[in-house]
């Protein structure tokens, strides 16, 4: 069986800006964006992203447990922003806080440059912010040999959303689950980072499809509105998915 820690991000090879856009990596350490904007912001963003990350490493040196936890913990008093996001989206999904950087990073990196790019995507690992003046389509990727082979439409009026993912097979993010791929979707990227681990966790087999669809339900109320699911051949999605063939 094929190693998929090992595959790469060959899939950002697939996206096509629109007019008047641009694409652009920034990598700082284990970080790793993919941005597509109205302009190359790459010196920028490299600047936010070593602020983000040098928050967050004062945050593990001064408690440790906030990077190796796999339970909700309390939020910090006067910690910084991007902590209290991955503790509030950690807290209503019962996982630790590092299960919410990704989508937290990738939020707080658009909401600091959309003023200059109404249009801004920043990818990170799999975890999406989407801030857009048109419609998207979202390619879902549960099986990197094959490919994307369907794709979430988000019409023009419904940004900004974070789209964030889960695997028990692909990627190096830890993962108690076997799916294939939990997308969630969001306003909140912490919390649709944190729910999409929350919900892969309970994908052992494919059987356990429906109680997938059953914890996005009852996530709703904590800002969840919809889940993509997929294991052995199958797939299930609930709420504002709308999906298309690619």
């Amino acid at each position: 069986m094929k190693d998929y820690t090992k595959v790469g991000r060959n899939y950002r090879e697939s996206v096509i800006p629109e007019e008047g856009e641009r694409v652009f990596q920034v990598v700082i350490e284990e970080s790793d964006l993919f941005v597509v904007a109205r302009r190359d912001l790459s010196a920028e963003v490299a600047d936010c992203l070593r602020e983000l990350r040098g928050e967050l490493k004062s945050q593990i040196l001064l408690h440790r447990d906030f990077l190796t936890s796999l339970v909700p913990l309390p939020t910090p008093p006067g910690a910084p922003e991007i902590v209290r996001r991955m503790c509030e989206g950690a807290r209503a999904c019962g996982v630790g806080p590092m299960a919410a950087v990704a989508g937290s990073v990738a939020q707080m990196v658009c909401e600091r440059f959309v003023s200059e790019s109404p249009d801004i995507i920043v990818e990170n690992g799999g975890d999406i912010f989407l801030c857009s003046t048109r419609e998207r389509v979202v390619g879902l990727l549960a099986e990197p040999e094959s490919g994307a082979r369907l794709g979430l439409r988000i019409p023009a009026g419904e940004f900004p959303t974070s789209l964030c993912s889960s695997s028990g097979r692909i990627g190096h993010s830890l993962s108690l689950g076997h799916g294939d791929l939990v997308t969630v979707r969001a306003d909140s990227g912490a919390l649709a980072d944190a729910a999409a681990t929350a919900l892969c966790n309970r994908l052992k087999t494919a059987r356990d499809l429906e109680a997938v669809l059953d914890g996005a339900r009852e996530l709703a109320p904590a800002g969840v509105l919809g889940v993509f699911a997929q294991m052995g051949g199958r797939v299930a999605a609930w709420g504002r998915m709308e999906l298309v063939a690619l």
